[in-house]
């Protein structure tokens, strides 16, 4: 059996984004709840990537804090200046010299580069290439580099401005990302010249000093819409709607029925169970998870929330952070939840406020029912034991508990708690008094003659 190989990761990550016009960087920007920086590492590390160095400009404690967050045991290195993507490689000198098998070369505003894709470009480095290219077939070559191939050897990358008229009519392009095999990486990196107008270091040149050492270069095709960057927000929204488009499949392939996919957002951690089904213009924010058979009723949007097998949430419902509802668990229509359990078979079906809370197996919850949680300072707790009834119009003071099998009349306002079996009522008394409205409609319509009669 063959030994792993060691593979070294070097994400570009250092551009403003000026295009962006934004007070953030580039790569901070998110696609799927997650930013373009994220996707990167998320991709390099599942395609075996052990360890990554992340290439940053001066002061940016944010891309730092963002890039130990998804891969902590990155390190950093920082571009002082920014002289090409080949100077911005060599930021990350010291990793280099620490040697490893695989080099990859990723760029933070290119998200959607998929793990298979990295895993392939190392494939290339075990199979004898010293570099590989990450390629793909432009529909509008025009502006990008032409990797011009010959007996299934890359020969060289030729800039559009540069390239001969034959060269254009290339639509094989570079994508930017390639792998260098980790014993030559540094040496071909090092040679690289900056005998260019813009006098900068391009990492495109890897390829003709590889060739004229005598090494192999290889291309790696991939889907075009794979390798878009992000430089701008439209670029930004069409990476999005790409992302959604693979979720969205990935979602359906595990088993779950998405009645119109168009109108379902997911973000990059949603988790799906099958026989699920979805109902249109529903939002799934970051930390939420569908277990297997529920259904979620159309406009309803969920965040960092648990739905178990079977349960029912919407329509137009709103599970936030800390909802985790139970098997058989209902949410329904107008339903708000945060930081509150739902217990097995539990209903809280309409036009209801359910916050820091915990709510029986079996328990129902009438229309209009609110926990009333904070006080303006601290936020307290209501506990509803299972099989408890809470009546319509209900305002639960906390902290307060209802017992088990207790009932709460509707229109109550409860603020101490309640016996199990027990039956609690909190309002005024109803009083009658006989030919009220009468009276006060013939007054009324008197006054208003008399100010008729006045005028």
């Amino acid at each position: 059996m063959q030994p792993a190989r060691s593979c070294l990761a070097i994400v570009l990550a250092a551009g403003e984004g000026t295009r962006m016009k934004s007070q953030r960087p580039k790569v901070l920007h998110e696609v799927g709840g997650l930013s373009l920086l994220g996707h990167a590492l998320s991709a390099v590390a599942a395609a075996g990537a052990e360890a990554a160095t992340v290439v940053i400009g001066p002061d940016r404690p944010d891309v730092a804090r963002e890039a130990a967050s998804r891969f902590p045991s990155a390190e950093l290195a920082i571009q002082q200046e920014r002289r090409g993507t080949a100077h911005a490689v060599l930021a990350a000198r010291e990793s280099l010299r620490r040697g490893y098998d695989d080099v990859i070369v990723a760029f933070a505003d290119t998200p959607l580069v998929r793990p298979e894709t990295f895993a392939a470009l190392r494939a290339g480095l075990a199979a004898g290439a010293a570099v590989v290219v990450l390629g793909f077939e432009a529909r509008d070559p025009t502006g990008y580099g032409r990797l011009v191939e010959r007996d299934g050897e890359l020969e060289e990358i030729v800039e559009h401005t540069d390239a001969t008229a034959a060269q254009r009519a290339i639509k094989l392009c570079n994508a930017g990302l390639m792998a260098l095999a980790g014993e030559y990486a540094l040496d071909i990196l090092e040679a690289i010249g900056d005998h260019n107008a813009q006098r900068e270091f391009y990492l495109t040149d890897a390829v003709a000093i590889a060739r004229a050492r005598g090494l192999h270069a290889k291309v790696l095709r991939a889907p075009e819409s794979e390798v878009h960057g992000v430089n701008d927000r439209v670029q930004l929204a069409a990476a999005e709607a790409e992302f959604q488009c693979r979720k969205r499949l990935a979602v359906m392939k595990g088993g779950a029925t998405l009645i119109a996919p168009e109108t379902v957002f997911f973000s990059f951690d949603t988790q799906v169970g099958s026989d699920v089904l979805i109902e249109p213009n529903c939002v799934f924010g970051l930390g939420v998870s569908i277990a297997d058979g529920a259904l979620i009723h159309a406009f309803s949007h969920l965040e960092g929330a648990e739905v178990g097998p079977g349960a029912m949430v919407g329509p137009f419902a709103r599970l936030r952070p800390g909802a985790k509802l139970a098997e058989r668990a209902k949410a329904g229509n107008f339903v708000e939840i945060k930081a509150a359990e739902i217990g097995v078979g539990a209903k809280v079906n309409h036009l209801t406020y359910i916050g820091d809370a915990s709510v029986g197996a079996s328990a129902n919850i009438g229309a209009g029912t609110i926990t009333c949680n904070y006080d303006g300072f601290v936020k307290a707790r209501t506990t509803i034991g299972a099989g408890a009834f809470v009546g319509s119009n209900s305002s639960l003071v906390a902290p307060v508990t209802i017992g088990e099998n207790a009932y709460v009349g509707s229109g109550s306002v409860i603020t101490r708690d309640v016996s199990p079996d027990a039956l609690a009522l909190a309002r005024g008394q109803q009083v009658e008094k006989e030919g009220w409205a009468r009276t006060f409609r013939e007054a009324a319509k008197a006054r208003k003659n008399a100010k008729k009669a006045a005028e």
